[in-house]
C-alpha cells in the first residue's frame, strides 16, 4: 500500500510534471475576446433598433400628450382650444379662443415634437370645444402619422377626444 501512494506522488509530482498555476495563456484570452465580439456583433444591430423604436415611441407620446392636454385644457377653461401639428417643422402649437376674442391666439411658443428628425404625414389641427368634442378643421378628422427611420405609428383621435396609438 506504501508503495502504491508513493508511485501516485512520483508522478504527480515528478521531473516531467511541472504544474502552472500562473494565471490565463494567451490563447485563452484570445479566444474569449472572440466569443465576447461576436456575440457583440450579434447585439449591436438589435440595440440600433430598439433605439430607433424608443425614439418613434417618444414622439408618439409627445403628441399624443399634446393632445389631451389641449382637451383638458378646453374643459378646464370653458372656451376653445386647439392644437396644430406642422409638418413642416414637425411642431406643435397650442392655441386658445378665450371668451370674446375674434381669433385663436398661440399659448406660448411652438414645441418640437421630438428632438430626432421624425417625419409627419400631413400638417393637422384638432379642435377642442368645452364640451368635450373635437373636429379637425385642417388635415383628417380623426388621424395622423409619425415616421421614424422607416417605422410608422398612426395616432387616432375620436371625436370626443380619446387617443389611440396603431
Amino acid at each position: 500500500m506504501t508503495q502504491a501512494r508513493e508511485n501516485r506522488e512520483s508522478r504527480q509530482s515528478g521531473p516531467g510534471f511541472v504544474r502552472k498555476n500562473r494565471g490565463y495563456s494567451l490563447v485563452e484570452t484570445i479566444f474569449v475576446v472572440l466569443v465576447i465580439l461576436i456575440l457583440a456583433a450579434f447585439a449591436v444591430p438589435q440595440m440600433g433598433a430598439v433605439v430607433f423604436q424608443y425614439r418613434l415611441n417618444g414622439a408618439v407620446a409627445s403628441a399624443t400628450w399634446a393632445v389631451q392636454s389641449t382637451r383638458y385644457q378646453a374643459l378646464m377653461a370653458g372656451y376653445p382650444y386647439q392644437v396644430v401639428f406642422t409638418k413642416a417643422t414637425n411642431t406643435y402649437q397650442i392655441q386658445d379662443l378665450p371668451i370674446g376674442a375674434g381669433a385663436y391666439a398661440n399659448v406660448g411658443s411652438a414645441v418640437p415634437i421630438s428632438g430626432s428628425t421624425i417625419a409627419l404625414n400631413q400638417d393637422t389641427t384638432f379642435r377642442f370645444l368645452p364640451n368635450g368634442s373635437v373636429s379637425a378643421p385642417t388635415g383628417a378628422l380623426n388621424n395622423f402619422a409619425i415616421t421614424y427611420h422607416g417605422s410608422t405609428k398612426t395616432i387616432t383621435v375620436s371625436t370626443y377626444g380619446n387617443v389611440k396609438v396603431m
